[in-house]
């Protein structure tokens, strides 16, 4: 009996913890929270061009812009980006996450200065910091493997989230 005793407690201890991990969680998406939590703001732009791996110079944008520049997402799917490059403008479209949580998707079409007039300027943003207050994607040229000559343009949004007013979805 003696030897069979820790037998007994290892197989019990096994099946507790299988019980334990195999109980669904709540909802654990805290990305996607933080993302809905309010209106996220625009607190900066910048602009890096590189070829290969060398940096060239670093643009600043939206440096003469006094109107605010909000992106908002909804627990549903939606979202809103209010005055994109300080063009007075309220686009609306819809956003995912990428499988890994790494990517924002947003299929978001908004009205800016480029020589077609509009873009859709998050369809693939690589998440690169996401807190309770600030956030900040990258758009552009994100390929991980380029060649040595290859001219890449990265977009980087900095955004600080607002806090919800009554009037805010």
């Amino acid at each position: 009996m003696r030897r069979k005793l820790p037998a007994i407690v290892f197989i019990s201890a096994l099946a507790i913890i299988a019980t334990f991990n195999s109980c669904k969680k709540g909802n654990q998406d805290s990305i996607r929270e933080f993302l809905s939590s309010g209106p996220w703001e625009v607190a900066s732009i910048y602009v890096f061009n590189y070829v290969g791996d060398t940096q060239l110079p670093t643009d600043t944008l939206n440096t003469d812009c006094d109107i605010k520049q909000l992106f908002s997402f909804r627990p549903d799917g939606s979202c809103t980006y209010n005055n994109f490059h300080c063009e007075e403008q309220a686009a609306n479209g819809s956003w995912s996450l990428s499988r890994d949580r790494l990517f924002l998707i947003s299929d978001i079409v908004c009205k800016d200065t480029s020589d077609t007039g509009s873009s859709k300027p998050f369809e693939n943003s690589k998440i690169v910091n996401l807190g309770q207050y600030s956030m900040v994607l990258q758009t552009g040229d994100l390929q991980s493997n380029y060649f040595p000559n290859q001219r890449r343009r990265i977009t980087q949004y900095g955004f600080i989230r607002q806090k919800r007013t009554p009037s805010s979805n």
